[in-house]
């Protein structure tokens, strides 16, 4: 009789599970940008996704507990003149994010603490800009155990290393092609990364020279790079020459070709997204225009398949969080975010199955704490440590991720001087905008002390019978004319010309304003000055109806200058568009 031997494992009866439709993340509108990047990055308690936005680019931040329908004017991080190609959360600060863009920058943003999006809130603007890249950034990540340390890739054949604090790029990696992925090990004191080229590379971050090069994937597609934590091993996911879908494990020590060779899944056409749990030895496979989500787990230098995910609805973006965002309670090992449709995002569950409600410390071994053990000088002057670790039973007892961690300071370096040339300008803090005075205390300054008594006396008058306030009212006015005048006929005629030459030198440009919305400013001062002139006097001096009048006055004229500058930025692009048709044509003509 003829036995079949199933190989033991604690997670061979994983499964993915969804939530409904209400506890879903509606009406997104993921960026259709044909870059090969993940489009959504989560950490503990947000979410980011790569905006499709009309004019520049955007990223929409997404608290985990905002979950069901999306406003159709969603809350956004503006500061990129271009499409934003990738985002990558702070392991040491659940508050800060990074952006990579098509304009060839790098910024970093800062979560206010009150922050939704369920309701309007103002626009959120970069904390700093990373300059160095001369072509668009498509990948960035930061380190595992330092602070404040990022990597970047770019179309300019580059990887840089970056001190965020200071601002500036440590190191800098040449590559003979295009970077399509970089990942660091456990430590971070080794980066891997894939090219066009075909070749996989592994460098020292903090030298510029490759520690080893070795024959990646033969398709022509992209393929990817994983590092598998603490297993020191490397897992890439690409297309053999016939257009076949592999999985490939590789030593680092030896890369002269992949650990029993390249295994081929399947035929399909999207690309392999791989994704690594260090707690369970599991990798998820997600592949770009498909439904299903593949794991298998790593024993042995061996890939044993588990079982997938399957879903009808093809996914285009993923993101899943790290292990001290799972919930412990559920025995749930890992979470991810799966765009559907690129209209909703849907978290899918990957739970371990067990009948005992109790902590499950089997599965749960420690995970990255979000403490970091080195500082960026540390780690740049050449110093190495391993990554901080927690207890997992503190999930278990929280019944969920632990409070926020913001352990590392926010860089602090200030928005660059090139940032204002940008469709959208950063707006400045309400404490840095100049208090206005209203059209009628710039005026009437000398009546405007007078005005206050006087409207302290009408509002204990106004409690009279409403027959007596007409009559108070005409005596206010007229105590108020015989106040004004005396003054102006006795003060001489040079006076006079003083007045009327500011008067009039206000008035010319706002004649030249020829603008349709700072025109209908100009008409609502002019209406507000007649209602003042016509109704009581004391009404001038209302600081409340003043201050929500040049509140509304500002949020038009901040409109007006963002509509400007974005229908600037467009014209810039016609003519770039146009003098390139010019010279082709020129030089068509003149072969």
């Amino acid at each position: 009789m003829s036995g079949r031997f199933v190989r033991a494992s604690k997670y061979r009866h994983i499964f993915g599970q969804t939530c409904k439709k209400e506890l879903c993340y509606d009406n997104i509108k993921l960026s259709n940008n044909a870059w090969d990047s993940n489009l959504i990055s989560a950490n503990p308690f947000y979410l980011s996704v790569n905006w499709n936005s009309g004019a520049g680019g955007a990223i929409a931040v997404i608290p985990l507990q905002n979950r069901g329908k999306l406003p159709d004017q969603a809350n956004l991080f503006r500061g990129h003149t271009a499409a934003v190609l990738d985002t990558d959360w702070n392991p040491f600060h659940d508050q800060v994010l990074a952006s990579g863009g098509d304009d060839a920058k790098i910024m970093l943003w800062k979560v206010p603490e009150d922050y939704t999006v369920l309701e309007p809130y103002e626009d959120v603007h970069p904390v700093a800009h990373l300059t160095g890249h001369s072509r668009k950034v498509g990948h960035i990540q930061f380190h595992p155990a330092a602070a404040n340390v990022l990597a970047s890739s770019s179309a300019d054949k580059t990887i840089k290393l970056w001190d965020c604090e200071k601002g500036i790029a440590q190191v800098t990696l040449p590559m003979n092609e295009i970077c399509q992925s970089i990942s660091f090990n456990a430590d971070g004191n080794l980066l891997v990364s894939t090219g066009r080229d075909k070749k996989i590379r592994i460098w020292d971050p903090r030298t510029e020279k490759p520690v080893s090069v070795s024959n990646g994937h033969a398709g022509a597609k992209n393929s990817r790079s994983v590092w598998l934590g603490s297993l020191n091993r490397i897992a890439t996911t690409g297309f053999s020459k016939m257009s076949d879908r592999q999985l490939a494990l590789w030593d680092p020590a030896n890369m002269s070709e992949p650990i029993g060779g390249f295994n081929t899944l399947d035929s399909g056409s999207g690309i392999l997204m791989p994704f690594w749990d260090d707690g369970t030895n599991v990798i998820y496979l997600a592949g770009k225009g498909d439904g299903n989500i593949r794991y298998y787990e790593l024993e042995n230098d061996v890939f044993h398949y588990l079982s997938e995910f399957k879903s009808v609805d093809p996914q285009r973006g993923m993101a899943f969080v790290p292990k001290r965002g799972v919930n412990a309670a559920e025995n749930e090992v890992m979470r991810a975010y799966k765009s559907v449709n690129d209209t909703i995002i849907e978290p899918i569950s990957f739970i371990v199955p067990r009948r005992s409600e109790a902590y499950q410390s089997d599965i749960y071994p420690p995970a990255p704490s979000g403490k970091p053990s080195l500082s960026a000088d540390e780690w740049f002057s050449g110093k190495d440590a391993p990554v901080d670790r927690m207890d997992m039973s503190l999930l278990y007892e929280t019944k969920g991720p632990v409070s926020k961690i913001t352990t590392v300071k926010v860089p602090t370096q200030e928005v660059q001087k090139d940032a204002d040339k940008t469709p959208i300008s950063v707006k400045p803090s309400k404490k840095e905008e100049p208090a206005r005075a209203s059209p009628a205390q710039e005026k009437a300054p000398e009546n405007f002390s007078s005005n206050k008594k006087e409207e302290k006396e009408l509002s204990k008058e106004e409690k009279k019978d409403p027959g007596e306030k007409k009559s108070l009212e005409k005596e206010t006015q007229k105590k108020l004319e015989n106040k004004v005048l005396p003054e102006q006929a006795t003060k001489s005629e040079k006076k006079d010309t003083e007045r009327e030459a500011p008067a009039s030198a206000h008035a010319k440009p706002l004649e030249k304003k020829k603008d349709v919305v700072e025109n209908g400013i100009n008409e609502a001062l002019i209406k507000r000055e007649k209602e003042l002139s016509v109704s009581r006097m004391p009404t001038i001096s209302s600081p409340d109806q003043d201050d929500n009048l040049v509140q509304k006055l500002d949020t038009i004229e901040k409109r007006y200058k963002e509509e400007m500058s974005v229908r600037d930025w467009k014209i810039a692009q016609l003519e770039e568009r146009v003098t390139k048709l010019s010279e082709a044509i020129e030089k068509h003509f003149s072969l």
